[in-house]
């Protein structure tokens, strides 16, 4: 399918819907088994934003929220604004990727019955709780003819982030074990930050990553950008510039990462304080995101994550490659 000249290329944009109890889990904080919720907040704040660009993003749903009624009238709210909705597991455990493939199957069909009953709609697409990915998963996720997988995230920065991530936490050596795979490994560095599909056996699976600045594969999802603007806004508008158009030229279909506390500031949810850029304020949050948001406008089309995938199964050019997950 060729693109006319003067046509923006396409972007997906889509939000992972982590809910408070699964930052205070992954954490190992207490507390996290009562389910407390941010939902109603900042489900109102970031339909409103994406309202008045005209967006229809992918959110990514977690299954042990929509199986709780207290969180339905929030998670319809987004169906209802016309957004997709994807499969981010039930139990959102990073370790996911651990999992057998009866396992993994067992994990998305409570997930998909939960989240098709709070909002009416079967999810087409999966990611995996903290890039959680295997070869058991896409194998699964074929079986059970998903459209796309988008659990990949091409950096070397993995390590790093899992090690900062150890440093503010208070596990045990056994807890820190059983997250040994969190945020993923060097080896994630060496895959593609362009779509393609997985070789499983005879079967294709569309695999679209999260994307990462083309050449030097650092993070570029508005939660990094967030990161720096605690030390310069300016600097951070101007990164997400550089990356957008960095993109555009080497003819990357960005697929841009939001999460929940993108839209949050510290006193919506001062029991995050431990993530960075929650000791910000949402005053100052906002702007940076909506600048963001509109920046990724002027360079892309910006679609769902669904949408994107059916644009480029339809083209039917993209290169396969098999699985290479490192074995325990």
């Amino acid at each position: 399918m060729s693109v006319k000249s003067n046509e923006k290329p396409l972007a997906s944009l889509s939000l992972d819907l982590d809910n408070r109890w699964s930052y205070l889990k992954i954490h190992g904080d207490a507390g996290w088994e009562e389910h407390p919720s941010y939902l109603d907040i900042v489900v109102p704040r970031f339909l409103d934003i994406f309202r008045r660009r005209g967006l229809e993003i992918t959110v990514f749903v977690v299954g042990q929220d929509a199986a709780l009624p207290k969180n339905h009238a929030a998670l319809r709210a987004i169906a209802d604004a016309g957004h997709d909705i994807g499969n981010h597991s039930f139990e959102h455990e990073p370790w996911m990727n651990e999992a057998t493939k009866e396992q993994v199957h067992a994990e998305l069909a409570r997930a998909e019955q939960a989240i098709e009953g709070a909002t009416g709609v079967c999810p087409q697409g999966f990611r995996g709780p903290g890039f959680a990915c295997s070869e058991n998963i896409l194998t699964a996720l074929s079986e059970r003819d998903y459209l796309y997988d988008a659990s990949t995230f091409p950096t070397y920065m993995g390590p790093i982030a899992r090690f900062y991530y150890f440093m503010t936490t208070r596990l045990d050596a056994e807890k820190k074990a059983e997250r040994k795979t969190l945020f993923g490994g060097v080896r994630d560095g060496l895959r593609p930050v362009k779509p393609y599909k997985w070789t499983l056996g005879e079967a294709r699976l569309l695999e679209i990553p999260v994307t990462t600045l083309p050449g030097l594969k650092v993070p570029i999802h508005l939660s990094y950008v967030l990161y720096l603007a605690t030390f310069s806004p300016a600097l951070a508008g101007a990164y997400f510039e550089t990356a957008a158009r960095v993109c555009r030229a080497t003819g990357t279909e960005l697929s841009l990462l939001l999460h929940p506390l993108d839209f949050l500031g510290g006193e919506d949810a001062p029991d995050l304080a431990f993530f960075p850029a929650m000791n910000v304020d949402s005053a100052r949050k906002l702007p940076v995101v909506e600048r963001a948001l509109d920046i990724l406008q002027r360079h892309f089309r910006v679609v769902s994550m669904a949408e994107h995938a059916r644009h480029l199964l339809a083209r039917g050019d993209l290169p396969s490659r098999a699985p290479d997950f490192a074995t325990a």
